[in-house]
């Protein structure tokens, strides 16, 4: 199944990023690597995780403190939000696709 971002979700996912390689050089890649990791899990089983609100879904990183939210689509996978855990929660709302 495909996956497909919302622009805004990528603008986390890379700002992330940059915050963890600005904090320690390399940190920016591991997180990279972990949300590939956890998309690719996604992708192959899409509901095993539990539900954050009403038909979305959300996958916790094991390593950073940031969760995947994201809707199960008849043709793909949306991500809605790389949110972090401890701020702002439900800030993503307004992108719930209706």
């Amino acid at each position: 199944m495909t996956i497909l971002f919302d622009s805004l979700a990528l603008a986390e996912m890379e700002d992330a990023s940059e915050f963890y390689d600005f904090k320690s050089p390399g940190l920016g890649e591991r997180f990279k690597k972990e949300i590939k990791r956890s998309l690719k899990l996604i992708r192959d089983h899409p509901e095993a995780w539990s539900k954050e609100n009403k038909d979305l879904r959300r996958y916790l990183l094991h390593a950073f403190p940031y969760k995947i939210i994201y809707s199960i689509e008849s043709e793909y996978i949306y991500i809605v939000a790389v949110a972090h855990c401890h701020r702002q929660p439900d800030y993503w709302i307004d992108r719930i696709i209706q």
